[in-house]
């Protein structure tokens, strides 16, 4: 396997199970954090809720992509996918018009009923931006795809969704191990329900994804829809692999994971907690920040991200 050798080529464990007990991770924490974008208008409060981050290096231009909707929380209700724009990620923002809608044909091979989580990579010139599809039954939400040169307009791909897994499959977020893409998404264990998991795959092209594994159980008891390994959200640091979810000790709640590999991380090795809803990681130069959003929280708020030696 192409990952498993680059990762031992940099000293990294492609092991089934993360020795946790010869690790010594960074703890993580937060700063304050700082209200950066309101949606709302004149005549309505608005909320965002898991999201993504892309820079324009064309333009030297910050795009937020984005659950939007009305308060209060309608999250069956959330059609649309949310755009913002800024110079900087501190703001100001300005908000501009939606990108997504979703497509309730459901003769066509779509048939969404709400839109969540986008979350956006670029690759030879071209965005690609994962999202959760809903469909009346949550186990035939979807992951899928629609592509973009300019970040304005999007196109959904032409051969429908890209799987379905679990009871609402959701939650997308893109990176690379080595020489390949990996999603990780939030799902049950079973279509019926189940564990709450963090699930992934892996791809070289960024349309073709491999069969189901799973990187994270929550040992908590089972169940349907939303649970506490939503918005999944893996970063690199050190040598080591750090995995957020939640909403982990209230809505507005964090866990932070580590593992010293990609694949598989244990609830007992736990970083840190940070007090946010659908965190996301993002790079600003050479420092990292952690971003909040969710119902009821004013928009989306920003702050430093701090890892301690431990």
């Amino acid at each position: 396997m192409l990952v498993a050798a680059a990762l031992v080529a940099v000293g990294i464990c492609v092991c089934d199970s993360p020795a946790v007990a010869n690790i010594v991770p960074e703890r993580v924490s937060s700063g304050a954090f700082d209200r950066v974008y309101d949606p709302s208008d004149e005549l309505r409060n608005w909320y965002v809720n898991d999201h993504s981050f892309v820079f324009d290096e064309s333009d030297a231009t910050w795009h937020l992509f984005g659950i939007t909707h009305t308060e209060f929380a309608a999250p069956y209700g959330e059609t649309t996918i949310g755009h913002a724009t800024a110079k900087q990620l501190g703001g100001p923002w300005t908000t501009q018009p939606p990108v997504l809608r979703a497509d309730p044909a459901y003769g066509r091979p779509y048939g969404e009923t709400h839109l969540w989580a986008p979350h956006i990579v670029s690759e030879g010139g071209v965005y690609y931006m994962f999202y959760s599809g809903g469909a009346p039954l949550g186990s035939r939400s979807a992951i899928s795809l629609a592509t973009s040169t300019d970040l304005v307009n999007w196109t959904r791909d032409p051969d429908g969704p890209l799987f379905r897994d679990g009871w609402d499959a959701r939650d997308p977020m893109v990176t690379r191990v080595g020489d390949q893409w990996v999603v990780y998404y939030t799902a049950t264990s079973t279509p019926v329900g189940g564990s709450h998991i963090v699930a992934y795959r892996t791809s070289a092209d960024l349309r073709h994804w491999s069969e189901r594994r799973t990187a994270f159980t929550d040992p908590g008891p089972v169940g349907f829809g939303g649970g506490p390994t939503e918005s999944p959200f893996v970063v690199q640091h050190g040598n080591l692999w750090y995995l957020f979810i939640g909403p982990r000790g209230g809505y507005v709640g964090t866990d932070i994971f580590y593992s010293d590999n990609p694949w598989h991380f244990d609830n007992s090795a736990r970083a840190g907690h940070i007090d946010a809803h659908a965190a996301e990681v993002v790079a600003d130069g050479d420092r990292y920040l952690v971003s909040s959003a969710g119902w009821g929280q004013g928009g989306l708020s920003l702050a430093p991200l701090v890892w301690h030696t431990a």
